[in-house]
């Protein structure tokens, strides 16, 4: 086959190929303008559809529009009418405002006029009140600082009256119910208590077995007596007693010594200074451990533990220690039991009162040896070996020497009295009676309007009769009182006093 067919195919089909892209550009072009025309189509519509939207929400805002403008016209009107009423009102309140300022100016007004009338008026009054002070001046005889003087002392002597009548109301009524309290108190107390009647004294006799006896104990030259006298520091005074000695010491620990020494050494019959020394040693041990024997059983019986060995021996030297006849001791352990009772009935701590109650005379056992009352001195050795500063209280303040008293003061001052004051509890002498009873009557007839006075109830009471002209019922009450606080500063005495102030007025008249 030669070229020419071949390039004839070549080129039918270049054109076959050009004119089938020509052909399918022109189909596509006329697809593209057909989508154009639906396109235009549809943008018109909607863009028609968008203008008649857009129209009816115009139309709608404007609707909108004119009916905010209408509420907003609405509101501001109200408003306005508000504002109004309010500038009206104002309008109204400044108006009374301002009547009521041009009142106010014409009261003070007023009242400046008043004033200078009032300061006339006054002026007219102390001018009357300077003629009046001077006429009465004139008419009294006194002068008016010397008037002013009389009221007051009137006024004052009226006020004392009245507040001795007030005081004497309220002590009646304080008394009636601490007496009716007390007295169930201590009534309990007293009736759990059983304690035996204690009337001792110290022993200073010692018997012997014949009048030969004395002899003997004096010795060749007086040797046996010297050695005895120097070993035990007591006086052996041998008399015209039959077939007896007399010991004499202030010391009641070596007079027991000295006792019982001597007692053994007359049932032995071996008397010389030797033995009388060996005696008298051995008496000592014997004794030592008698008083710290007698410590414990008493802290063992009235429930009181832990108390230190120097404290036991101590309270065992109150056993030979006597006070108006009354074993210290058995005192000692009484007004614990008693203080433990009395503790319990108030609500206090038993053990602390019972503590206090045996230990408060423990002063008592070395009084003679060192200065100061026996409650100050049992206080201060107390504090040394007793760490409860309530227990150290009751001791220093069971007589009120101190400055205050506490709960536990009173405590152990009640059953300090209540120990010593039962009947056969103490003996004192005649002598020191009689003496206590005329410094009583002493002590009332110092004060200035009584009569008479006379201790009765073996110086528990004094009766005092006063000149009625010269003390009236509230000044007895006074003078009670007074005479009650000398006694207390002057006196010392068990348990306590009354004092009854009588006051008497008689009319007395004749018929004729």
């Amino acid at each position: 086959m030669g070229i020419e067919p071949i390039l004839g195919i070549f080129f039918s089909f270049v054109i076959g190929v050009v004119f089938g892209a020509m052909a399918t550009f022109l189909f596509r072009r006329m697809m593209v303008n057909r989508q154009l025309r639906i396109a235009q189509r549809k943008a018109i519509k909607v863009l028609t559809e968008a203008k008649a939207e857009s129209k009816n929400i115009v139309d709608g805002a404007k609707q909108e529009a004119e009916k905010i403008k209408a509420a907003a016209d609405a509101e501001n009107r109200e408003r306005r009418a508000e504002l109004q009423r309010q500038e009206n009102r104002l309008a109204q309140k400044t108006e009374t405002l301002e009547r009521k300022l041009e009142g106010v100016e014409q009261r003070e007004r007023n009242l400046a006029n008043k004033e200078k009338e009032s300061e006339s008026i006054r002026s007219h009054l102390e001018e009357i009140k300077n003629r009046q002070i001077k006429q009465l001046e004139l008419i009294s005889g006194m002068s008016t600082n010397e008037a002013k003087q009389t009221l007051l002392d009137t006024m004052e002597t009226e006020m004392k009256d009245e507040v001795s009548r007030r005081l004497r109301e309220w002590e009646v009524k304080l008394k009636e119910e601490a007496d009716k309290k007390a007295q169930e108190i201590l009534a309990q107390a007293i009736q759990r208590s059983a304690s035996e009647i204690v009337s001792e004294t110290t022993v200073t006799a010692v018997p012997l077995p014949s009048d030969e006896m004395k002899g003997r104990l004096i010795g060749r030259e007086g040797r046996n007596i010297r050695a005895l006298e120097q070993a035990t520091g007591v006086d052996l005074i041998v008399d015209d007693t039959p077939e007896a000695v007399t010991l004499s010491s202030f010391d009641p620990v070596r007079r027991e010594i000295a006792r019982l020494a001597l007692t053994k050494l007359i049932l032995d019959g071996r008397i010389h200074p030797a033995r009388i020394e060996e005696v008298v040693a051995k008496t000592k041990e014997e004794v030592e451990a008698a008083i710290y024997s007698a410590g414990e059983q008493a802290a063992y019986q009235t429930g009181v533990h832990g108390l230190r060995p120097e404290l036991i021996k101590l309270l065992g030297r109150l056993k030979y220690r006597t006070s108006y006849g009354q074993n210290v001791l058995a005192h000692s352990i009484e007004v614990a039991h008693i203080a433990g009772m009395i503790a319990g009935e108030l609500g206090a701590n038993v053990a602390i009162a019972k503590r206090a109650g045996l230990l408060h005379d423990v002063g008592k056992a070395v009084d003679k040896e060192v200065e100061g009352s026996h409650a100050a001195i049992g206080a201060d050795l107390v504090k040394q070996w007793d760490k409860s500063p309530e227990v150290v209280q009751g001791i220093a303040e069971h007589h009120f020497e101190a400055d205050t008293t506490s709960v536990w003061g009173f405590i152990v001052a009640a059953a300090d009295a209540i120990s010593s004051a039962r009947p056969g509890a103490r003996r004192e002498s005649l002598e020191s009676y009689l003496k206590r009873l005329k410094a009583l009557e002493d002590i009332a007839n110092s004060f200035k309007g009584v009569e008479k006075s006379y201790a009765i109830q073996a110086g528990r009471e004094i009766r005092i009769l006063v000149k009625p002209e010269e003390i009236d019922d509230l000044g007895a009450m006074r003078l009670a009182r007074d005479i009650v606080k000398k006694i207390e500063e002057g006196l010392e005495y068990p348990g306590q006093i009354k004092v009854t102030v009588l006051r008497e007025t008689r009319a007395i008249d004749y018929a004729k």
